[in-house]
């Protein structure tokens, strides 16, 4: 890329660059880049914990831990239910039959069901904002992005 004219700006970087304003982690990497990899739960506290001075990187990473621990209480509140209705009132159903055994069926699906829709929607909803990280957006989260933003700005 040639250099522009005295007095006159360049736009655009060359391939490979970091965007103007951009400067290195403690880890070396881009804040884009560490901001999205912040996403995986035990990066995101290691980042967390490492990066003192980039506000981009530490909000991605503590919105990362904040989204780890809803998710994980979210998943295991789904799965103490849908355990306790299968072994109580699974086999109290099946051996009541008829229309009650129906009902109790049913509703053990559909708890586990949305146990596999709910899991899916937070990866997705992980897989998201690692891309918009990436990026170089600063997307929070509905609850959590406050959260993250108030404890990351302490």
């Amino acid at each position: 890329m040639q250099s522009p004219p005295p007095n006159q700006q360049s736009y655009g970087t060359p391939a490979g660059s970091a965007p103007p304003g951009t400067q290195k982690t403690g880890s070396g990497l881009e804040p884009n880049i560490a901001a999205a990899l912040s996403y995986i739960w035990i990066v995101g506290v290691i980042f967390y914990l490492m990066e003192k001075e980039n506000s981009f990187i530490r909000f991605h990473a503590m919105q990362s831990i904040l989204f780890g621990i809803a998710n994980t209480v979210i998943m295991m509140v789904l799965v103490i239910v849908g355990v306790i209705l299968t072994f109580v009132f699974g086999i109290g159903g099946a051996m009541a039959g008829g229309a009650a055994g129906d009902l109790v069926g049913l509703l053990i699906s559909l708890i586990w069901l949305l146990f596999w829709l709910i899991g899916i929607a937070l990866f997705a909803t992980l897989i998201y904002a690692a891309v918009k990280a990436y990026q170089g957006a600063k997307l929070k989260l509905p609850i959590i992005g406050n959260m993250a933003e108030k404890i990351v700005n302490k």
